[in-house]
């Protein structure tokens, strides 16, 4: 694919962003917060990254926080999450991928995926509504280039901290429509 196809070929989720994070916030602020379920593909690099800093800023308030993903079960993080991760203060040595089960999607308040495939998967397969789902790339206070957060796996170490710096930026904006400042 040529650069110029791939730059096209974003251009709607550029163009959209500001819309889509407005959407975004206005949703998650009516939304019931007692848990959060985030979601990755393979649930070894982005998900449990996303997961990590929302259990870490969402655990004074009670708000329990799993994650999970499509394929395969017992997987740790590669070595490129593991450093990134620890540049977060995160540490995820003993994170082992679990798959997505229908009770941790039906039990969850609010589902956090990295992108549209995800998003139609839970709401087609658990019956979830898409309100009760949001991508986390929407939530991005930066411009982007594109919606979904590329998954890094089998990447080189700097798009592991790409990846993770917008994962942690995207959480902050999650946490702040959460938990409204003064809670």
């Amino acid at each position: 694919m040529s650069s110029i196809t791939r730059v096209l070929r974003h251009t709607p989720d550029r163009l959209l962003h500001a819309r889509r994070r407005r959407e975004a916030r206005t949703r998650l602020a009516a939304r019931r917060r007692d848990s959060v379920l985030v979601i990755c593909h393979g649930n070894i690099c982005r998900s449990p990254f996303a997961a990590a800093l929302l259990a870490r800023e969402l655990a004074p308030y009670g708000i329990p926080v799993a994650s999970a993903g499509f394929i395969g079960a017992g997987r740790p993080a590669p070595p490129e999450a593991l450093a990134a991760a620890a540049a977060h203060d995160v540490d995820l040595s003993c994170h082992r991928s679990q798959p997505v089960l229908p009770g941790l999607v039906q039990g969850a308040g609010l589902i956090v995926v990295m992108d549209q495939t995800q998003r139609r998967a839970i709401c087609s397969r658990f019956g979830r509504p898409p309100q009760d789902v949001v991508l986390l790339g929407d939530l991005d206070p930066a411009p982007i280039e594109r919606r979904a957060i590329p998954d890094p796996v089998t990447r080189p170490l700097a798009e592991f901290e790409t990846c993770y710096a917008r994962i942690a930026r995207c959480v902050q904006e999650l946490v702040r429509v959460l938990i409204p400042a003064g809670r």
